[in-house]
């Protein structure tokens, strides 16, 4: 059940016949999952040392986009005192 509830996230319904926007949904779908990245690096053999150097260049640029994430919430949240009261 576990594996058939990850493919109904992934459904798209092709609506009017329009196949085309229903596959370009499907693809941005799958990219922002990573499953044709996957499918693409699991084609050839991928060399130990590579795919060290591969996982460890994801967590550090998953450690960054999480920081800077948090940054940008932090510097956009709308409950922030202005600096600047009588100017």
């Amino acid at each position: 059940m576990a594996s058939h509830l990850r493919f109904v996230g992934r459904t798209v319904m092709v609506q009017n016949g329009n196949v085309d926007a229903a596959y370009g949904v499907l693809n941005r779908i799958l990219a922002q999952d990573g499953v044709a990245e996957a499918v693409r690096r699991s084609r050839y053999y991928e060399k130990p040392w590579r795919a060290r150097r591969r996982r460890a260049f994801e967590a550090c640029r998953r450690v960054y986009s999480a920081e800077m994430a948090r940054r940008i919430a932090f510097l956009a949240r709308s409950s922030r005192q202005d600096p600047w009261l009588g100017c």
